[in-house]
């Protein structure tokens, strides 16, 4: 083997190392590279779980809500339904046996009642004894505590009027 061999083979062997190294240098970059990359993916794929999952919460919770205001919704219409059916009823008008009771208290107008019953609850339920119900006589009526006053209707003049207090003809035939 000659000097000027050798040399040339020196020569290649460094320029093998430099290319090695060389190489594995890009090797290095590139399985680095590849390192982040797959990384980064990983964290991408577990927040887009972690959204999903909220994403998946979320929906159960409008579709619970949905389903309350579905209910709710129902609810509300059958009630108004209920509530146009009586308009209907009381728009109409009250049947000839019609009734109605007022209370007075004192004198002085309290509250209407479908009946003498429900009269007399209501004004227990505000203090009013059992035995305070009775005839009162002479008395003026603002004296009594408590009176109920009944009214009919009278369908001819379209009005309720006292079943206590005398028919009166309207003066000058107006009706």
């Amino acid at each position: 083997m000659t000097a000027s061999r050798l040399r040339r083979l020196r020569e290649e062997a460094d320029t093998a190392r430099a290319r090695a190294r060389e190489v594995q240098g890009q090797a290095d970059a590139a399985y680095a590279c590849h390192f982040r990359e797959a990384f980064a993916l990983t964290a991408r794929a577990e927040q887009a779980e972690k959204e999903a999952a909220t994403g998946v919460q979320d929906l159960q919770h409008l579709q619970i809500a949905l389903e309350d205001t579905a209910g709710e919704l129902t609810q509300a219409r059958a009630k108004l339904k209920m509530m146009a059916q009586r308009l209907e009823e009381l728009s109409g008008p009250p049947p000839e046996d019609a009734s109605v009771m007022l209370l007075l208290r004192y004198g002085q107008p309290h509250s209407l009642h479908p009946d003498k019953q429900a009269a007399y609850d209501y004004a227990a339920t505000l203090g009013a004894p059992p035995s305070s119900w009775g005839p009162r006589g002479e008395r003026p009526v603002a004296e009594v505590p408590w009176v109920c006053v009944p009214f009919i209707y009278d369908s001819a003049r379209d009005h309720f009027r006292s079943v206590t207090a005398p028919t009166v003809e309207p003066l000058g035939g107006a009706a």
